[in-house]
């Protein structure tokens, strides 16, 4: 299949797949917007302002994606400086890089895998006896960043900065994209990004995405894929970073 017949379906909420569709057409490849999740502000704001006016009484921030750096560090600033005495952690290097803009940088970041276990696996956040920390994140998520810090020693709150939902689609459209070798690729970059695209494809849908090749970036969204009833094994990506998913569609067309 020629590079420029290939088109690939890009996931990441709206605002935040710009650079990944630059990155693909540069390639050759026809990239597609479709967002799997809405970012919406937080039911209760309470928690927020509290915690921003209280944010030099906490050793370290971790956000867990783009949209916390965003809608966080936009709140926090609104109403006071952020205090040089509070360190930052970011999962991912897109998060990090999303923190330049306002100033700030990120003390821990991992070098490849960006996820949760790699951002633990640094020895500065082994012993965290004593430490105050606030998670930055949106609605619900895994628990494991909170208890691993909490069984480290730490003090652990989570903040509520925005809300994710499933968009509302139209299911012709939807079931247009879907038919048979349309798509080459399918990018997914999160367990709730696929499953809320396997959701907006509907009962009518869902035996067509199924048959759909996927991009994926953890090993936790190729279990999800098999749950789900997706026929192929997913290419998996190196990490969750733009350049990543671009290599591993590369590479798996050049074999």
């Amino acid at each position: 299949m020629a590079n420029s017949k290939l088109r690939l379906l890009v996931t990441r909420p709206a605002g935040q797949s710009v650079r990944l569709c630059a990155l693909l057409e540069k390639a050759g490849y026809e990239a597609i917007r479709l967002p799997t999740i809405e970012i919406l502000d937080p039911v209760n704001l309470h928690e927020l302002e509290t915690v921003s006016d209280e944010l030099d009484s906490y050793d370290l921030v971790v956000f867990v994606s783009v949209n916390a750096v965003q809608r966080g560090v936009e709140f926090v600033l609104d109403r006071r400086e952020w205090p040089e005495e509070t360190g930052i952690a970011t999962v991912g290097a897109r998060s990090a890089e999303a923190l330049l803009p306002y100033g700030l940088s990120t003390d821990y970041v991992p070098e490849h895998q960006f996820n949760s276990e790699a951002l633990l696996a640094l020895d500065d956040l082994q012993d965290m006896t004593g430490q105050r920390v606030a998670i930055f994140r949106g609605n619900g998520g895994r628990e494991y960043l909170h208890d691993t810090l909490t069984e480290r020693g730490a003090e652990v709150d989570y903040v509520e900065v925005y809300r994710r939902a499933c968009p509302a689609v139209d299911a012709a459209a939807m079931l247009e994209l879907l038919q048979p070798g349309y798509l080459g690729f399918i990018t997914v970059t999160s367990n709730e990004t696929l499953q809320n695209l396997f959701d907006m494809a509907g009962a009518a849908g869902q035996p067509l995405l199924c048959e759909a090749s996927l991009v994926v970036v953890s090993q936790r969204q190729s279990v999800l894929a098999r749950q789900l009833g997706f026929k192929r094994e997913p290419l998996l990506a190196a990490n969750a970073s733009d350049d990543a998913i671009v290599a591993v569609v590369k590479g798996s067309l050049q074999n």
